[in-house]
């Protein structure tokens, strides 16, 4: 068997990236594997069709044996190291798959899947109305007021939400910019950030502090430090430091929050929520950011799990109070310091 051959043999039977949503199943019964699909798509990968990460996987496990991982796809790589993460959080699952059937695969793939679509329903549902505590002006009142269990007042129809959603490179302030983004003339995709500069407090702001502890730690870890002995999620399931991949999916999760559309899908063209979490994946994975990632990965640790861990908490002295960036106050801020102040 060629390379071309052996690479082109997994999409052939796959049909499309195991590492899109899928259509939404309904697993028949409760099970260990949807627990862990819950933590597993908000700290890992969230948008993933997982029976055919599954079968794409074991599929790849074969062809390795005579093709190296270089030689297949950027794609077909990242949906490998996503697999072999699976397999590593979850001790047995290799076995069970190699041994069960093609039916058993599939099953598993959908317990899972069913975690990992419920997790980000719960959080949809909850961050919709917690989202607007944490945007409200300090001792006032958001006006016009925004409806807490309906968004159709929100995203670029709101003058805060849209000036937080605003991509960089445009004017929320020019009438005609605002105007345009209101009627859908201009058609925002998920790779334009609502950001200013590319590292300058890039995924450091306190929104999604506020976001990131409210689903991770508790809702109550917003406004106070969480106690070491609170049953969070993050203590539920033993993690200790934040991954890129829960940055990117709070952030998603943010993002959709402010925005008007009302249901989280894929074919969403108002929010491209997909585009938008995958965009976020393709640079915080990005090699050459490497060291732009560690300092972002150690800001999060610091102030968000820090009270799980044993080390102490790190003071950073050198920072000045923080400023928002125009366009810039959904993902940054710019010299950072406690984003709860």
């Amino acid at each position: 068997m060629t390379t071309q051959d052996a690479t082109s043999s997994i999409p052939s039977k796959r049909g499309s990236s195991a590492l899109q949503m899928g259509p939404q199943k309904k697993a028949s019964s409760s099970d260990p594997l949807v627990s862990h699909g819950r933590h597993f798509g908000r700290t890992v990968f969230a948008l993933c069709n997982y029976p055919s990460l599954l079968t794409n996987g074991i599929l790849r496990l074969e062809l390795l044996e005579d093709t190296p991982l270089e030689e297949f796809s950027a794609e077909e790589r990242r949906e490998h190291r996503v697999f072999e993460q699976l397999l590593d959080s979850y001790p047995g699952l290799l076995e069970r798959l190699k041994d069960g059937s093609e039916e058993e695969m599939l099953h598993v793939g959908e317990l899972i899947g069913k975690g990992a679509a419920g997790a980000r329903g719960d959080d949809t549902k909850t961050l919709k109305s917690a989202v607007l505590d944490w945007i409200s002006p300090k001792g006032e009142a958001i006006q016009p007021p925004l409806h807490r269990n309906s968004k159709i007042d929100r995203g670029f129809n709101h003058e805060l939400t849209g000036s937080l959603l605003c991509p960089a490179g445009l004017d929320w302030n020019d009438p005609q910019t605002k105007e345009n983004l209101r009627s859908g003339e201009m058609l925002v995709c998920g790779d334009q950030w609502p950001i200013f500069y590319p590292w300058c407090g890039l995924l450091r702001s306190r929104l999604l502090v506020c976001a990131y502890k409210h689903v991770f730690t508790s809702p109550s870890s917003v406004e106070r430090e969480p106690k070491a002995t609170r049953s969070g999620n993050a203590r539920l399931h033993g993690m200790n430091s934040v991954t890129i991949a829960s940055v990117a999916y709070i952030a998603t999760q943010v993002r959709f929050a402010l925005s008007s559309s009302s249901v989280f899908s894929r074919t969403d063209t108002t929010t491209d929520s997909e585009m938008f979490y995958h965009s976020l994946l393709d640079l915080l994975e990005d090699p050459e950011e490497c060291q732009e990632v560690d300092e972002l990965l150690t800001w999060w640790n610091r102030y968000v799990l820090s009270p799980f861990t044993t080390s102490p908490r790190l003071i950073c002295r050198n920072f000045t109070q923080p400023r928002m960036l125009p366009n810039g106050n959904l993902l940054s801020f710019c010299n950072p310091v406690s984003p709860l102040k």
